[in-house]
C-alpha cells in the first residue's frame, strides 16, 4: 500500500471554518496531511506567522495526522523537501479555478509527479474567504459560523488592538479608515 502525504498551502489569516472543512475532508483522503502556512514578505498579514500557527494548531489538536508547517519560497521545492506527492487546493469559483489550473500546470512543469487535487468547499462555506472574515471582524461583525470560537477571540482582539493603535486606521495601516476593494470592470 502506498502512502500519500499532501500539502494544503496557505496564509490562513485567519483560519476559517471553510479551511478547517477542506483540512477534514483532506486528512481522510491522504496518510499525512501537511498545512503550510505561506510565509510571504509581500503580503501585509494582519497575524504573524506564529499567530497563525498557534491558532491552526490549537484548532487541528484532534486530528494527529495533520501537521502544521512554515514555508516560503517556491511549493515545488518544500514538497520535495517534505516527500509530498501532492497539493490539496480549495477552489470556491470559477475565478478561484483559474487561477488555480495556472499554478497546478507550472507546479506540474516544475515538479512532474507532483499533483494537484481540486477541492470543491461544502455548500455552507463557498462564499467564505479569510479576508471576507478579517473585512466583517473590522466593522465589529458577527464571526460564529465562520471561524472557529477560539479564533474568532483572538481576531476580535488584534482588530481591536490595531484600532486603537495611533494613526493606524483598519486593518493595521496608516490610513484614514477601513480597507474598501474596488469592483473590477471588465
Amino acid at each position: 500500500m502506498k502512502t500519500s502525504i499532501a500539502i494544503y498551502p496557505g496564509s490562513f489569516d485567519p483560519v476559517t471554518n471553510g479551511h478547517l472543512d477542506l483540512i477534514e475532508r483532506g486528512r481522510k483522503m491522504f496518510d499525512h496531511l501537511i498545512v503550510a502556512v505561506l510565509r510571504n514578505a509581500g503580503k501585509d498579514p494582519l497575524f504573524t506567522v506564529l499567530e497563525r500557527v498557534e491558532m491552526l494548531r490549537e484548532v487541528l489538536k484532534q486530528w494527529p495526522e495533520v501537521e502544521v508547517d512554515v514555508f516560503d519560497g517556491l511549493l515545488v521545492d518544500y514538497a520535495r523537501k517534505r516527500h509530498a506527492g501532492v497539493i490539496l487546493r480549495g477552489i470556491r469559483a470559477v475565478s478561484d479555478y483559474e487561477y488555480e489550473l495556472q499554478m497546478a500546470l507550472m507546479n506540474r512543469k516544475l515538479e512532474p509527479r507532483l499533483e494537484t487535487v481540486f477541492m470543491l468547499p461544502g455548500e455552507p462555506y463557498s462564499y467564505l474567504s479569510a479576508s471576507l472574515v478579517r473585512e466583517i471582524a473590522r466593522f465589529g461583525g458577527p464571526l460564529d459560523g465562520f471561524v472557529p470560537a477560539a479564533v474568532g477571540e483572538r481576531l476580535r482582539a488584534k482588530v481591536t488592538k490595531t484600532r486603537s493603535g495611533a494613526g493606524i486606521g483598519a486593518g493595521g495601516r496608516p490610513d484614514a479608515g477601513p480597507t474598501r476593494r474596488k469592483r473590477a470592470t471588465h
